[in-house]
């Protein structure tokens, strides 16, 4: 394993922190263990790490402002949010400020290394995804303008601020326009992974990328529902009728 592969957990349970520790460091990972949410913030600020592992209710600062916070500076580290509390609320914030991920407390070891080693993994991809040549094109459809070297978005001319699986999503239907995508599949792509009962992922980025993206979300001009079957991206033809 490389050794940049590190990954920093900000947990204030030390139960909790070392079972991922003694995990995580099976499957050839670093880990750097942090109880307080300023403190945790610091260490985020100051270093490289492959992916953080955030917990929602922390001494000091919770978890969704460090998540707020680091996403202003980093738009590429992986973040993994913990959770106690099962409400789609919680999870859905923690989206919105910019985590690529959760789990809620209590959680498997077995689904919380898959998810680990899937969002290192995509980062990785997508590093080496933005090496290709073919990345220079920039995807217009209408006012929407994608350029996936910069991974820099523009409607109408104005930048829309995406988050890194935002940017994910929209760089995978953009770049197959008409080919509708399940749940499960969006899932697999741009997740990595596949657990029953996370649809609800893929909703909350949808409708957040369909809140940037659609001038009327409700009736939304390039990402498309597909009733009964998932998601699909406008085709150039249909833009124009």
């Amino acid at each position: 394993m490389a050794e940049q592969d590190k990954i920093l957990i900000i947990e204030d349970d030390p139960d909790i922190a070392e079972l991922v520790e003694i995990n995580v460091r099976d499957i050839g990972y670093e880990l750097v263990k942090e109880n307080n949410g300023r403190e945790g913030l610091e260490n985020a600020r100051k270093n490289s790490y492959s992916l953080i592992i955030l917990d929602l209710m922390l001494p000091g600062l919770n978890g969704m402002e460090i998540c707020k916070k680091i996403r202003e500076e980093d738009e590429h580290t992986p973040i993994l949010m913990l959770t106690a509390k099962s409400e789609e609320l919680d999870k859905v914030m923690g989206l919105e400020k910019g985590a690529d991920d959760y789990l809620t407390k209590p959680f498997s070891i077995r689904e919380l290394l898959a998810r680990i080693k899937a969002n290192i993994r995509r980062v990785k991809v997508d590093a080496e995804y933005e090496e290709q040549e073919n990345l220079e094109d920039i995807l217009e459809y209408g006012d929407l303008y994608i350029e996936p070297h910069k991974r820099k978005v523009t409607l109408s001319g104005e930048k829309i601020e995406l988050t890194p699986k935002e940017f994910d999503l929209l760089i995978l239907f953009a770049s197959h326009p008409g080919k509708t995508f399940s749940r499960e599949k969006l899932l697999d792509k741009v997740w990595g992974y596949q657990f029953d009962g996370y649809d609800h992922t893929v909703n909350s980025h949808i409708n957040r990328l369909r809140n940037k993206i659609e001038k009327d979300p409700p009736n939304p001009t390039y990402l498309k529902t597909v009733w009964g079957v998932g998601y699909r991206f406008v085709e150039l033809q249909e833009l124009s009728q």
